[in-house]
Parts: C-alpha cells; structure tokens; sequence
C-alpha cells in the first residue's frame, strides 16, 4: 500500500527478482496479485485477469477469469506483459487479446476507458527457489481526483489489509511530509496494534542538502525516536535506480550496490547507527523474519482449518458414489436386478421402507368409508323426510359421510319401486326385480370410489418407482433416462391391467346378485325387518329434531350382526316382555322377536323388500371392501413385481444386442454424470493439496 500514486510499487517483486514498470507516468491503477509456488522445476510465469466487477465498480453475478497470453519463462518479458495486462483492465469494453502485441509506446498512447478499477491481475509465478506466499500491490493512494475514484482506490486499500494474514507494506515517499501519508492512517485503522505493518521510505536522493529539517525529521523516524510516527517493526529506507540509471539496464547486483554506497557516504544517512535500516537486502531479510514469525502464531489456527477442510473434504468424497469399478454389462444388469429385488419387497412388506404399504393401507380404508357411505338410506315412514336416518338396527348411530348418490326412500318409495317392477306376478308375490333395481341403485355406486381409490394407488406407485430409479440408476443419467423408460412402460401395462381386473370385481357385483353367507343374510334381514317394524309402531321417537343433529357418528365396521347388545342397569319394557314370555312357556326369545308380535302392516311387502336389500348389502358391502384392494394389490402390484426382471432384462438385452456394437452401448448407458466426475476429480486434488499443506505445516512446525 501506498501515498506514491507515479509508480508500480516495486517492494515486493523486488523479493521474486523480477522487474516492474517504473518509469515516469506509470502508476498501478488496479490490485495485482502474485502468488508464488516452489512446486516447480524451472521459472515460470503466467498472468490472468479476473473479472469481478462492472465499468461502475459493481459486483458481477458470474464472476470470470481470463487468461492473459502465454507462460513466460524469460524474467525480462514480465514487465511488458504487466503493462499489458493493467491497460486490458483499464479497457474492458476491448477485448483482451487485443493488448498481447501492443508495445510499450503503444500502451503509453492508449487512452484508456477507466482510470482505476477493481478487477484484478493475477500473477503466478513458479520458481523452485520461492517462498509459498501471496501478495498484492495496490494502486497509491490519491487525492487530486473525481471523490468517486478517490473512494475507490482508498476502498481497495481497506478490503485487502483487514485480513489478518497479511503484511501491510505502506510506502512513502520522502519527497513528502510524513503527516500527508493516509496509507500510514489506513494501516493504523486495519493494524490497530502494528504486529503486521512495516513502513518503507522511498526517494531519499530527493531531499536537497539544503532540507536539513526534513532529513533531521526522518532520521529519527528511522531510528525510531519519533514520538509521533512509530510503528513496532519500525521503517526501513531504500533507494531505487533512477530513470538515468534505468535507462543503463544495470543488473541487480550494481543497482544495490549503487545504493548501499549511496547510504554509507551520503549524510545523514551514513550517521545512522542501525545499518539494517539500509537497503532492500535487510528489508528482504526482515520481512522474511517477520513472514515467519506470523506464520508460527498462526500455525495452531492453520492446523486447525486444515483438518477442518480435510474432514469436509472427506465427507464431500464420501457423499460422491465410488468410480465404476465393474464391467459396464455387470453394472447394469446388476443395478436392474437390484432394483427389481427392491421393489419386490416394497410390495411384500418386507422393506425397511414400509412407505407403499402403509400409504396403500390408509387409501383402503379411506375407500371402506365412502362404500359405506352408499348404504340404502331407508326410513319406513309417509313423509321420510322429517324422521331420521336409520343406519343401524340399534338406532344409536348415523352415517356422517353419505355418498350425493344415495336417495331418501321412505315406505311409498318402495311401494312404487314394487309397482314399477309387477308383471305376471301372482298376488301376494314382491317381484324380484323391484330390489334388484334397489340393489343396483347403491352398487352402481361403487364405480367412482374404485376408480378413484385406483388413481390414487397408481399415484403413489408412481412416485415409489420414481425414486427407486433414482436410487438406483441416479447416478448414470443415460442409464436412468434409458430404464426408466422401461420401466414406466411396464408399470403403464400393470395400470391397465389393473383397470381391467377392479372393473371385472366390479361386474361381479351386478348380476346375479348372490351369496353363500346365507346365515348372515338371514340374521341381518330379520333384524332389519323388526328395526324397520319397530320405527313405524314407535315413529313418534324418529322424528327429526335439531338437537339430535350432533348425534355420535358411525364408527363400526357396518357389521351389524355384531353389533353389542345395549346394557343398562333399569330393566327395559322389551326385557320385561321378553322374561314374562319366558315364563309363560315361551323361552329363547330376542328383541327382534317382540315385532313379530306387532299387528299386521299395511305395508308389509315394503318393509320385507327394505330389509331384504338392506341386508343384501351388508353381505355385499363386506365382499367388495376386501375385494377391490386385493384386486389391485394383485393385479398391480404383485403382478408387476413378479414380470418385471424378465420384461426389463428382455428389451434390454434385446434393444441393446440390436445396436451395431453392444459393448459401445453398454458404456454409453454407465457413463457418469460429468458434473459428478469434475466434482470427484476437484475434491480429490483438493484433498491431496490440503494433505500437502498439513504436512508442510507438521513438517514446519517441528522444524521451528
């Protein structure tokens, strides 16, 4: 960092033996980066630009980095090259390649687009006999121009000496007062306590013999007797050829030489006790002290990151799958055998992963409820309307989901269902196509409920073979693409299959309408049939009222013959009844029984058809809950599971085999993702840097 806005600051590329633009005009208008590596066997030298920020200094979103020309091997082009780069950067609307060829004059005519900017050039430089180190120079600090462009230099000064890591090099010209210098104020503000700030005093040939107190004044700066200008690792003075002597292209040797003369015979240099304080030698000598001793106070930190990135690292490799190690026909016969495996138990049961059951499961059930709610809503009244509903034969208990599709139907509803069906019926005869047109009213009703428990199954099984393909040929996106493909052109064939099988179970469930389970049949008629009596003889109890609309809903399984008698501890008037028959000689006597006891009903042909359809689907409503899950897990499920291997192995060698070079075709379909294999190539260099550095460190630290 520096107050010297008319030249490279050359300090730290005198430390790599390389020359830097230092003629007359020519200042450092951008941050140059030099990074050095000893990982080399002879020197070398490349330059990028990288390209953070817009005209405006603004921040790009995509940040990029250009390379700038070739490696330079010869020391001596550096310095043209330099050039070139920074007016690349000054010119952005340029393309870069454009300043390759340009000559010194041509650059020194170019007018350029920008004065500063925040966009950088990077050296790299390799040199088997460098120190491993980073650093920037940094344009002077400035004060005769635009406030904007003043902020910006100063703002680039304040990002890159924050960081604790780095040494701040502040150069001041003697020329100047010491109280003008506001790089010395910046490194105050980023080094409050100075561990990492060395000054340099540059153009002591400067000052007159004449400027007596000026030299007075910076003796004791150099000496460190300034009360007012004092930094803990004190100010070094150098001296630096001038144009004239520039010009002669002395070497190294001749200019230090030139300059160690110069400070032991020139006054009042030569009086100054520390000679260490002359010269870039001692400076170069210092500053690698000082490089050392900051390295040895960060080193437990440094240790401490390194193994920090290397287990992140390690993870990151870990999170990545291992390289192919198999031939590509084993790879991927053995990953569609192992997704086939790992369905099947899916659909077993068997998986850790209880997912597709358990989803399934809960679907079932859900399409128990709505076949439930399309139960016969019979009420055996004149105006059925204003009495409640009668959903099961204990009248304790009402449907609170009722498929739109179920009508109320009260006695003159059957009564004209009965008319509607008479033929050639003899008197006293219900015809029997009056309740199967009653039984065909809820079963028609079951076909959405199917389908949509059916979409609902594909919809899951869909999202199950989407993510077993992942797992399994994720990796190999060709492959995925490939199988997958396969794969859904089979589940499609099982869907359709399945469609076909839960609308047979569904056909079933038209005609005949018949059952073996004719005890159940008998007992949930009979018990229908009294219910139904009992509600007309007693219809004063059924009316609706408001307050009974909060009634307890429906929760049993619709299996009526089961239902659990009602237990109180006062005697009701059916149990007095049934204990004085009992007496009387007539035992074995239930509830139910008491009905038959009612007097004749006029409608008595329509109670008996109420309860005969009533309890036909009871019968059938226990069938078809079962029977439709079954149907699809087996037409479905199992059925896929049970072809799939066979089917995905068949059109796999098959499409393969029919290609012009199988071999070829099997490769394509286990080549990586490319972003996989850059992100394994980068975290195992990564890997192996970090482990150099923590070697280095270990090897450093016991060293020290």
């Amino acid at each position: 960092m520096s107050s010297d806005s008319l030249s490279f600051c050359p300090m730290c590329f005198i430390m790599i033996k390389i020359n830097v633009p230092r003629d007359s005009g020519t200042c450092t208008r951008c941050p140059m980066e030099c990074t050095m590596s000893s990982h080399a066997t002879s020197w070398s030298c490349t330059i990028t630009l990288r390209i953070g920020f817009d005209n405006n200094g603004q921040d790009l979103q995509r940040p990029t980095t250009v390379s700038f020309g070739q490696t330079i091997t010869d020391r001596s082009e550096v310095e043209v090259w330099l050039r070139r780069a920074q007016a690349a950067i000054l010119n952005p609307n340029v393309p870069s390649s454009i300043f390759h060829t340009k000559t010194i004059e041509e650059i020194r005519n170019t007018r350029s687009t920008l004065k500063f900017s925040r966009n950088v050039v990077c050296v790299s430089i390799e040199d088997p006999d460098a120190t491993d180190l980073s650093f920037y120079d940094l344009p002077g600090l400035i004060q005769n121009e635009e406030a904007e462009t003043v902020a910006l230099v100063k703002s680039l000064a304040e990002h890159y000496t924050k960081k604790e890591n780095t040494i701040i090099l502040t150069t001041i010209p003697m020329s100047d007062d010491m109280e003008n210098q506001q790089s010395m104020s910046l490194a105050r503000a980023a080094d409050p306590n100075g561990k990492r700030t060395i000054g340099v005093l540059t153009k002591p040939d400067t000052l007159g013999a004449g400027a007596i107190n000026q030299r007075r004044k910076w003796v004791e700066i150099i000496e460190g007797h300034s009360e007012d200008h004092t930094l803990r690792h004190g100010f070094y003075c150098v001296r630096l050829p001038d144009d004239a002597e520039r010009a002669q292209h002395l070497s190294r040797a001749e200019s230090q030489r030139r300059a160690a003369e110069y400070f032991d015979t020139t006054s009042p240099w030569k009086d100054v006790t520390d000679r260490r304080r002359f010269g870039i030698p001692s400076f170069v000598s210092d500053v690698s002290r000082l490089l050392i001793e900051l390295i040895e106070e960060a080193l437990p930190r440094l240790r401490e990151d390194v193994e920090k990135l290397l287990a992140k690292c390690a993870k990151d490799l870990d999170a990545l799958p291992p390289p192919l190690a198999n031939d590509p026909q084993i790879e991927v016969l053995g990953r569609v055998n192992a997704f086939c495996d790992v369905f099947k138990s899916f659909v077993n049961g068997s998986h850790k992963d209880k997912s597709l059951a358990q989803r399934n499961r809960a679907l079932y059930a859900l399409f128990k409820r709505e076949i439930r709610g399309t139960a016969p809503d019979f009420r055996p009244f004149d105006e059925p309307e204003h009495y409640i509903p009668l959903d099961d034969t204990e009248g304790k208990m009402i449907l609170t989901e009722r498929d739109p599709g179920v009508k109320v139907m009260g006695i003159h509803d059957i009564h004209r269902v009965i008319q509607e069906a008479i033929g050639w019926e003899l008197p006293n005869n219900v015809p029997y196509q009056a309740k199967a047109n009653l039984i065909a009213q809820f079963t028609k009703l079951w076909v959405a409920p199917s389908e949509r428990c059916l979409a609902a199954i594909n919809l899951v099984l869909d999202q199950v073979i989407k993510e077993l393909i992942s797992i399994h040929f994720g990796r190999f996106k060709v492959l995925e693409e490939y199988v997958g493909n396969l794969i859904r052109i089979q589940v499609d064939v099982s869907k359709a299959h399945a469609q076909e099988a839960v609308k047979t179970a569904l056909d079933l469930e038209t005609v005949p309408h018949y059952t073996q389970n004719t005890h159940y049949l008998q007992t949930l008629r009979e018990k229908w049939l009294a219910h139904y009596k009992t509600a007309r003889n007693r219809s004063s109890q059924y009316i609706c009222d408001e307050d009974e609309s909060t009634s307890e809903p429906y929760d049993s399984d619709g299996d009526e013959a089961t239902l659990e008698p009602y237990v109180s501890t006062l005697e009701t008037p059916e149990a007095k009844a049934l204990r004085a028959l009992a007496e009387a000689g007539y035992p074995n006597l239930r509830v139910p029984d008491l009905a038959r006891l009612l007097p004749p009903d006029e409608f008595e042909e329509e109670l008996i058809v109420m309860a005969d359809v009533r309890a036909y689907y009871h019968v059938a409503y226990k069938r078809i809950i079962d029977h439709i899950p079954l149907t699809i897990e087996h037409a479905l499920h199992h059925a896929l599971a049970k072809q799939l291997s066979q089917s995905l192995l068949t059109s796999l060698l098959t499409d393969v085999a029919s290609g012009p070079n199988f071999s070829e075709r099997m490769n394509e379909l286990v080549t990586e993702d490319l972003s996989i294999a850059q992100k394994r190539a980068m975290l195992s260099t990564r890997k192996q840097r970090l482990s150099d550095i923590r070697r280095r460190l270990v090897t450093f630290s016991n060293g020290a």
